[in-house]
């Protein structure tokens, strides 16, 4: 048992946490849209509008704030109106990016909305800039947001919806650096320019305009955007972030069975990025001193090496315990950064990559990292608040981190606060000071064998639990933390 101190302040309050912070990322992939979130609506697996009811009412209880859609890399090949109208007239296209699949267009602008009108939550739009043309991005934007007598609104009302759609979140582009056009940033940052100014707010709509961003420790790209940059049309840029196990992409390791020495290493890489995203808003700080331009991490997670006998273009991958550490960790990180972070979107939602639920045919099971999101809704809105943790760095052979994570809200009368043990040896006991009095407390736990993990013949090996090891006595409270464990404590006056 190693012993330290927590320091929590419910005075020395910050940002609120802004609730798209616990955001979610879905595109044309393998099976993330048609079979995961999207089903024909005479599908013998129960559906609204073609929306899967076991998926949908899963997401809503988790607390889902914003999707993001329709990519990713298969945004920049994407042309919205091949995905409007009657659906044995929509054009088919090849995903060139995925696995070399026909896609249909079944799964368009009206579906994707009446998605996130089923999940409450808001939309995010990534508009093409590879292969689009400023007028293409221009008319969508009209066709979703314009009530005004236009070419647009009355297509948008002969294809059966009378009134406009409130979109507030809008990427211009996609990884353009890469997939999305291999652009320079300088030729990217002149394009951003152009599409920007022609994505038009109608009515009381109001865009908020997200930039291409960084790829990781690309700093050149932040440097040379924001030396371009006109705050008149930018409101963030978006940085990529991927977790690799020992930082080699041409061999990400197992998803499941992995060493512990893989699992070090992972919390490693995952850790990297607090330092990534400093070195952004450092730079940032010297052109935006006003801080009014925010950093989106549109796209972090775990990418492993895709599940044997499964299509490699289509990202199929299991999530253990060690996904659940990663994400509790990446979501303290981005809560303790609230006053520059205004959203994060975790790749992806169903099927591919660092899932939330997966599904199989009519099944469908929810994975430690949905658990993890579900314990973390409580800072969805609420107020950040300073907690300091007495140093918990420890060497491993993976690299060298701190084994514990925290980060703590407020909210009215409740304190929650969020923690992450990542040691597979040690436990932590946490003598915890605060600056008010608490009357009462509950806590929730999720903790398993690192390698453990939730399969549709065992789909609830891992789940969240009541958490009972804390001791709480006025403005004190001692709390112990298991290896390999998550936990959310939420205190009441």
């Amino acid at each position: 048992m190693i012993k330290k101190k927590l320091t929590i302040k419910t005075k020395k309050q910050g940002a609120v946490i802004n609730k798209e912070i616990y955001g979610h990322f879905s595109e044309h992939l393998g099976r993330c849209i048609y079979n995961g979130l999207f089903v024909s609506k005479d599908s013998p697996i129960p559906n609204h509008e073609g929306m899967r009811d076991d998926v949908v009412t899963a997401l809503r209880d988790m607390g889902i704030p914003v999707l993001r859609w329709p990519g990713g890399c298969f945004a920049d090949e994407y042309h919205w109106k091949n995905g409007i109208g009657s659906k044995e007239e929509r054009a088919t296209m090849i995903n060139t990016n995925w696995g070399g699949v026909t896609e249909d267009n079944s799964f368009g602008t009206h579906e994707f909305l009446e998605l996130c009108r089923q999940l409450e939550c808001e939309p995010y739009i990534c508009g093409n800039v590879g292969s689009g043309t400023v007028r293409e991005l221009s008319e969508w934007v009209e066709y979703m947001t314009s009530s005004n007598v236009s070419p647009m609104t009355d297509l948008r009302k002969k294809n059966g919806r009378e009134e406009p759609w409130k979109l507030k979140y809008l990427g211009i582009g996609h990884e353009n650096w890469g997939c999305g056009g291999n652009m320079t940033p300088e030729y990217y940052a002149s394009e951003f320019r152009r599409y920007s100014s022609f994505a038009k707010n109608y009515g009381d709509n109001r865009l908020y305009r997200i930039a291409c961003g960084p790829n990781g420790d690309d700093y050149n790209w932040t440097e040379t955007f924001m030396k371009m940059l006109n705050p008149m049309l930018t409101d963030a840029i978006a940085l990529h972030y991927y977790t690799i196990c020992h930082g080699d992409w041409n061999n990400k390791g197992p998803a499941t069975g992995f060493t512990n020495e893989d699992y070090y290493s992972t919390i490693f890489h995952t850790l990297r990025i607090e330092g990534i995203i400093d070195k952004h808003l450092a730079i940032m700080d010297r052109y935006d001193p006003d801080h009014r331009i925010g950093l989106v991490v549109d796209e972090w997670g775990c990418w492993y090496n895709v599940e044997p006998g499964t299509n490699p273009g289509f990202l199929y991958q299991q999530n253990t315990m060690r996904d659940a550490i990663d994400a509790a960790m990446n979501l303290n990180i981005f809560n303790n950064r609230a006053d520059r972070i205004p959203m994060a979107n975790i790749a992806q939602v169903v099927n591919v990559l660092q899932s939330v639920v997966l599904t199989e045919g009519p099944k469908m099971i929810k994975t430690p990292t949905y658990y993890v999101f579900s314990m973390y809704k409580p800072h969805q809105g609420s107020t950040l608040i300073e907690s300091k943790l007495e140093d918990t760095f420890v060497k491993h052979e993976g690299g060298d981190f701190a084994e514990v994570s925290v980060s703590a809200s407020v909210k009215g009368n409740s304190l929650t606060v969020t923690l992450a043990n990542a040691s597979l040896e040690n436990a932590y006991r946490l003598d915890s000071t605060l600056d008010a009095a608490y009357a009462c407390w509950t806590g929730r736990i999720l903790t398993d064998n690192v390698r453990a993990f939730n399969s549709f013949d065992n789909p609830n090996e891992v789940t969240d639990a009541a958490f009972r090891d804390c001791v709480l006595e006025d403005k004190k409270f001692t709390v112990t933390l298991p290896p390999c464990s998550v936990v959310t404590l939420t205190f009441t006056k």
